[in-house]
């Protein structure tokens, strides 16, 4: 019986901060891909190699992380004052799943150079040499992102001496500026209106959390009140079986109480949103690298859980989270950091540290974050195409 080939769709493998993922151009996917629906989910899966019951994704290009299962789709955009849209697809391990409910802060470093290389910018937005910004709509969540991709003879500049806590090698500095990145809804950066709130927790009781939607919707809560340090390294947690579920269960209230899910039993099928995360004042620790993290160098300490598992560093848009409730007086956050007007945090991570910044106001009694701004580091690590079965979507 004659067997079908596989099929060969371009592709780039990119790491994008401390994540990998695999990036298309949208043109390039089979029709019946581009747009949003089964056949893109079941595609997705399959170039990851999900799902895996193994749980390696070893016949796939994911890499069995959170970190490490993500896919991109990049096409010009067609909405004024944009350069490209930006489509980020969190690509379950175990599950056939592809959640497309927020933007990963991370992989954003990496979509300027990959529009870049790509094409997809006109050649005169593109400078010889400098910085090229690059306008991104991030069609996730509706918000715009500013990189600032370094260029040198007409290239993207990858090599420099910029050095990110979580990535082994040094790398060109590539700025990110999150516009207005809090939700407009309801509520607006703080869906319940409160800096801070109080979660009641069948199985462990009621704690004080601040529940943020700025990045992407995060729910804060205090170390000391969970049991933890805010010192943790992966396998404190993710070896622990009772604290993931007490985490996972603290989560699910956190998402319900911000109007994400409308029954906790919702929240499962839900993992990417909203994001749960521990904070601690500053404190002295060892980073997963070896590497002595001085309790005098930084503001605060903060852990956050992606997927089920305590993140290896920090996500982007987590870290976008930290810097808007870091600017606002009153919330966990900027409490750890010691309170006050902060337009900027140091925060230790379980890979070392980190600095970002926000600029917030108040406007008619409301609090507004107009800006948070990172830096990170982005670099091509393949480009060609991937090769699926031709039954695969």
């Amino acid at each position: 019986m004659a067997l079908a080939p596989p099929i060969k769709i371009a592709a780039a493998y990119l790491r994008g901060g401390t994540s990998k993922g695999v990036f298309f151009r949208l043109a390039d996917l089979p029709e019946r891909c581009r747009v949003p629906g089964a056949a893109r989910d079941r595609l997705l899966l399959r170039v990851l190699g999900s799902p895996d019951p193994y749980g390696k994704q070893i016949d796939g290009m994911g890499g069995a992380t959170s970190s490490t299962s993500k896919a991109v789709i990049v096409s010009p955009s067609t909405r004024p004052g944009h350069d490209v849209d930006y489509l980020f697809g969190q690509v379950a391990i175990d599950r056939p799943a592809v959640d497309w409910s927020g933007n990963c802060g991370n992989l954003s470093a990496a979509v300027g150079p990959f529009a870049i290389a790509g094409g997809l910018l006109p050649p005169p937005r593109v400078p010889r040499d400098g910085l090229c910004s690059v306008r991104i709509w991030q069609a996730n969540i509706g918000k715009t992102i500013v990189a600032h991709v370094p260029m040198s003879d007409g290239q993207v500049q990858e090599a420099g001496d910029f050095e990110l806590d979580g990535v082994t090698f040094p790398a060109a500095e590539l700025r990110l500026e999150f516009i207005d990145p809090a939700d407009e809804g309801e509520g607006a950066m703080f869906p319940t209106g409160r800096v801070v709130d109080t979660l009641d927790v069948p199985g462990i009781g009621t704690l004080p959390a601040t529940l943020i939607n700025a990045g992407i919707p995060t729910i804060f809560v205090n170390a000391r009140d969970i049991g933890c340090s805010g010192t943790e390294l992966q396998a404190a947690i993710n070896d622990d079986p009772q604290a993931l579920a007490r985490f996972e269960a603290i989560r699910a209230q956190g998402a319900l109480q911000m109007g994400l899910i409308g029954d906790l039993a919702e929240a499962a099928a839900r993992q990417h949103t909203p994001k749960i995360a521990f904070v601690a004042p500053p404190a002295d620790y060892t980073a997963s690298s070896g590497r002595p993290v001085k309790a005098a160098d930084i503001d605060l300490l903060v852990r956050a859980l992606s997927m089920g598992k305590l993140h290896h560093a920090m996500m982007g848009t987590a870290a976008v989270a930290i810097a808007a409730a870091a600017a606002v007086p009153g919330t966990l956050v900027n409490l750890a950091a010691g309170g006050g007007p902060r337009g900027a945090v140091g925060f230790g991570h379980p890979s070392g540290s980190l600095r970002v910044g926000a600029e917030a106001k108040q406007v008619d009694g409301r609090w507004v974050v107009t800006k948070a701004v990172m830096s990170r580091s982005a670099r091509v690590l393949m480009a060609g195409y991937v090769s699926v079965p031709s039954d695969s979507f």
